[in-house]
């Protein structure tokens, strides 16, 4: 006896999409197709999930510095590569408490404030980590840059720490995207740590974890660097890393539609079910879409532009600053105005059935961005913004930043949409299954929102040890991924 992929998402407690998704790779035994629609046999065995579960054994193979450390994401991909960690420096106690609870390291306890870290007390060590804060140059602060006089100058905390140690082979930073848009910040970077007699990336290496098949869209700048003695010269001739060097093509996949869905847990707490009132939105702006009958939407809709009541088009556009506005900023109020005509009597009943004129902000702004891929609103990922609704194709979450903005999803158990869990965002940012945390959840999230990905950093790792010369640790040629 043959399922449908709805039968067998149902009775599995997954999606529809990600059914598909098993059928299309192959991981479904006896799955066959016909015409355009699969078919599972009814004994069919759920495919296990490739997600790491375990915290993989410890063989020292080398030994590292986990500087600005967040909650261990440098700890476990170097931990995957066989480090062992020597050092760890995390100002929050949050941070710390989280990362004490999965970690240890040669010390009892992790340092705060690294800059109050008398270099010589840090045992010899290979590898430095560093993920050293981005506020100073985040497009959500003021960009001072190193002009920060409170954050911007802890990267020369990393080279006095350099300094101090000769020894280190291999250096891993990571920053925000926005570090490598202003020609003097990246300057100072690559001038200092060339001065230490290390070879680096030559141009910023800006990766994301789609990029690597991982559901989140997070674009970080990684700067790479090996110390000039140990590099294999046939690799590294010019006194630079190039992307290419480093052989990433092999790891790259674009992620796909329903890839959203491959990081969801089976069994999630009702605590993450979202408001009554909340819901109610998402499927009243849902019936709007349909009863409009509109499946491309190609500007943001939003109800104070349409004018409601208004006959006149001037007299709308007048209220609305119309002369004023940039031409981009008309051509919305213009397609919002006819949307409104066009569905007057529709979309008048709407606004009084659901009392639309006087809801808040948040509720009054609806995106679709998932042009005709989507079709059904329970398929797409939802975001509750400050300015809107926002529904995006299952294809990859936004940036995890903070509960505020947690992506919702349409889970099929429960019959309702919910908010990710924590659990679900530590996925997103590859941290294995038995990871702990300390805190509530908002602290989680933001702990997660500020952490690094764990896989990219492993796959970076690799990379990056892979131009030593052969045998600078004896055994890493030896490893598997």
């Amino acid at each position: 006896m043959l399922l449908t992929t709805k039968e067998i998402a149902h009775k599995w407690g997954v999606s529809v999409t990600w059914v598909t998704i098993l059928c299309k790779e192959g991981r479904i035994k006896g799955a066959v197709k016909n015409r355009n629609r699969w078919y599972i046999p009814v004994d069919a065995k759920k495919p296990e999930d490739r997600r790491t579960h375990k915290e993989p054994p410890i063989k020292e193979r080398f030994r590292f510095v986990d500087l600005f450390a967040g909650i261990g994401g440098f700890h476990q991909a170097m931990r995957y590569l066989g480090g062992k960690c020597v050092m760890a420096a995390e100002i929050n106690e949050e941070c710390r408490k989280t990362y004490q609870l999965n970690y240890h390291t040669e010390e009892k306890e992790i340092r705060r404030d690294v800059t109050e870290i008398d270099p010589k007390t840090i045992a010899p060590f290979d590898v430095l980590c560093a993920g050293f804060p981005c506020q100073p140059f985040s497009k959500a602060g003021a960009q001072k840059g190193f002009q920060d006089e409170k954050r911007g100058n802890l990267f020369y905390t990393i080279m006095n720490i350099l300094d101090a140690h000769p020894e280190v082979k291999f250096i891993i930073l990571e920053n925000v995207r926005n570090l490598a848009d202003k020609t003097e910040n990246w300057g100072i970077i690559t001038s200092e740590l060339m001065r230490r007699n290390f070879y680096i990336t030559e141009d910023p290496l800006i990766l994301s974890p789609s990029d690597f098949g991982i559901p989140q869209i997070r674009e970080r700048v990684y700067i790479l660097g090996i110390r000039k003695d140990i590099r294999n010269e046939k690799i590294l001739s010019n006194g630079f890393i190039h992307k290419t060097d480093l052989h990433l093509e092999k790891y790259l996949r674009t992620c796909k539609m329903g890839d959203a869905w491959t990081i969801l847990e089976e069994n999630v707490d009702d605590s993450y079910i979202i408001p009554e009132e909340q819901e109610k939105m998402v499927f009243a702006w849902d019936e709007f879409r349909i009863g409009t009958g509109i499946k491309v939407i190609g500007f943001p809709i939003w109800i104070d532009s349409f004018g409601v009541g208004i006959d006149d088009d001037q007299t709308v556009f007048q209220a609305q600053g119309y002369d004023d506005m940039p031409r981009w900023k008309k051509n919305f109020l213009e397609r919002n105005r006819k949307l409104y005509l066009d569905n007057r009597s529709f979309i008048d009943n709407w606004i009084q059935k659901y009392d639309m004129l006087n809801r808040i902000k948040l509720f009054k702004k609806f995106e679709w961005n998932c042009g005709v891929d989507v079709s059904d609103i329970h398929d797409c990922l939802i975001q509750i913004r400050q300015s809107g609704i926002r529904a995006k194709r299952p294809t990859f979450y936004p940036s995890l930043v903070a509960i505020v903005n947690t992506p919702i999803v349409w889970d099929k158990k429960k019959e309702h949409f919910r908010k990710l869990t924590p659990r679900e965002a530590a996925n997103l940012q590859s941290f294995h299954g038995g990871f702990k945390f300390r805190g509530t959840d908002a602290t989680q999230y933001k702990q997660l929102g500020n952490s690094v990905n764990v896989r990219v950093l492993k796959i970076l790792g690799e990379r990056l040890f892979a131009l030593a010369n052969d045998g600078w640790d004896g055994e890493l040629d030896e490893l598997k991924f």
